[in-house]
């Protein structure tokens, strides 16, 4: 059946919203279904954050270089940095059969989806913006300046949310995460996804109906 193959998902959020936790527990939940794709960034590494683990941390004169040599899905410059998804480790788990996730911002989802249409494009947001200015102040490793930028930003991005294809308010972190685990494997049973399977099955039933 084609809703065996691995399905490629992105998942956008404000800078805050929890969309990585979310990330990290169904990771933990669902290991053998899920891979989380690595990006590559250029921004410094945040307390407790390792290389190869959250974000493969490049110079950017090593991001460039994997720009010119079309290393990367899709990249973007957010906050005076670069992100990026890179090529292989991607379609290498899609071939394995597994649901591929990329925790990237807007810029890179709509690019993802121009070049692979078949993208589950998910947004995840906190139940009101002032629970957003929460979050953010309340991680307490960045400055007031750099959360003036991100709720700015958020801002912006609130534009384009229509583009994806489905919302997860992130107010309960349990309930969101089983939610978005309901939604992704629910994508695999959609009938475009199912195409050759029907085939398969529509020419069994005309055999039968012949009296073959």
């Amino acid at each position: 059946m084609d809703n065996k193959k691995g399905i490629l998902i992105v998942v956008s959020g404000f800078s805050g919203s929890g969309k990585g936790t979310i990330m990290s527990r169904l990771m933990e939940e669902h290991p053998d279904i899920y891979a989380l794709s690595i990006s590559a960034t250029t921004r410094a590494p945040r307390p407790g954050e390792a290389h190869g683990r959250e974000y493969f941390f490049v110079s950017t004169e090593e991001f460039e270089s994997m720009i010119a040599r079309q290393e990367l899905i899709e990249y973007a410059r957010y906050v005076n940095n670069y992100y990026g998804t890179p090529r292989e480790y991607v379609s290498r788990q899609l071939a394995l059969g597994k649901d591929v996730i990329l925790e990237i911002e807007i810029q890179g989802a709509l690019k993802v989806k121009e070049a692979f249409p078949d993208t589950l494009l998910l947004f995840v947001t906190p139940p009101s913006a002032e629970e957003l200015k929460s979050r953010l102040l309340g991680r307490g490793t960045e400055e007031e300046a750099v959360v003036a930028s991100r709720l700015s930003r958020a801002w912006q991005e609130a534009q384009g949310v229509e583009a994806y294809d489905y919302l997860v308010v992130n107010d309960q972190l349990e309930e969101c995460v089983q939610k978005v685990h309901a939604i992704i494997q629910n994508e695999h049973a959609r009938m475009a996804r199912n195409q050759s399977f029907m085939a398969t099955i529509t020419a069994g039933l005309r055999a039968f109906a012949k009296g073959e």
